[in-house]
């Protein structure tokens, strides 16, 4: 998506009009959001994601509101081009409509431009309610990690023809509902093929395959932070190792006595040292 005008729910929907393929990426702090928007990605996630590769949290239930509502925060500050969304945690929007809206509100006062839920058809009158009340969402189909314990685990959606078609009307449903685009997880291939030549709006696929209109990845598993990715994602750094050699280093020139060198630190004002002698004499102290 060409320019540096900020992205909006509108550019998404036409990037698919127009064929253009959509990139969407996590983040989750202030500096990592800068970095990714200066890349030039259209959409960044603040993905609930963090309980795993940035808590170390099991799963992403353990997820709160308050969690969410930081994150967003922290990535909103780094003013990214980027269309900012956020992730609804477990719970924030299940029990009822209206706490639904009000957390979905919460995040937009945090600085998100958008939310996104975990469901499709069983979630169609919040995605109601929150156009309603002016809050863009964004559905989420397929492996939903926030149902993992209902769905058996994190495993590939879609492989018959039965699951196929449920996750196929959830995607259908939201669209028609007013989702402005559908992630599709960890699903067969073809179903997401199927799900994006049947909707408007765009789908952005994780583990899916390539005949969507965007995809996605978790900025840890990108930069070989993860220790176990999951089997879809692609490693194009290894950031990890980096960082480790950095930290020897500096550990070795701490201990060796290397480090701070020379113009890392600074003195005392020109005869200062000698007075500040004096005065600590004049206390009875000695050198």
């Amino acid at each position: 998506m060409a320019g540096r005008e900020k992205v909006t729910v509108h550019h998404v929907i036409r990037a698919k009009q127009r064929g253009e393929k959509l990139v969407m990426v996590t983040a989750y702090d202030t500096p990592t959001a800068r970095l990714v928007d200066e890349a030039g990605v259209d959409m960044i996630l603040v993905g609930d994601s963090l309980g795993m590769v940035v808590l170390g949290l099991p799963s992403t239930l353990q997820v709160t509101m308050e969690d969410m509502v930081r994150h967003t925060e922290a990535v909103a500050r780094a003013q990214p081009r980027a269309l900012v969304v956020g992730d609804m945690p477990f719970m924030s929007y299940e029990a009822s409509v209206a706490e639904a809206v009000r957390n979905a509100g919460r995040l937009l006062s945090a600085g998100a431009d958008a939310v996104k839920i975990e469901g499709g058809s069983e979630y169609t009158d919040v995605i109601k309610a929150m156009r309603r009340a002016g809050i863009p969402v964004m559905a989420h189909v397929g492996l939903t990690p926030q149902k993992h314990k209902l769905l058996g685990g994190y495993r590939l959606v879609g492989k018959t023809a039965e699951e196929a078609l449920e996750v196929i009307r959830d995607a259908e449903e939201a669209a028609e509902a007013g989702a402005f685009a559908v992630v599709v997880e960890f699903t067969a291939w073809e179903v997401a093929r199927e799900i994006t030549r049947r909707i408007s709006v765009p789908t952005i696929c994780i583990g899916s395959g390539p005949h969507c209109d965007g995809q996605v990845l978790v900025i840890h598993d990108m930069l070989g932070l993860t220790p176990s990715p999951p089997p879809f994602a692609k490693r194009y750094a290894d950031v990890a190792s980096v960082i480790r050699g950095a930290v020897e280093a500096y550990a070795r020139e701490v201990r060796s006595g290397a480090f701070p060198g020379e113009g890392m630190y600074w003195g005392m004002k020109s005869g200062e040292h000698q007075r500040l002698l004096k005065l600590l004499e004049g206390r009875g102290e000695k050198r």
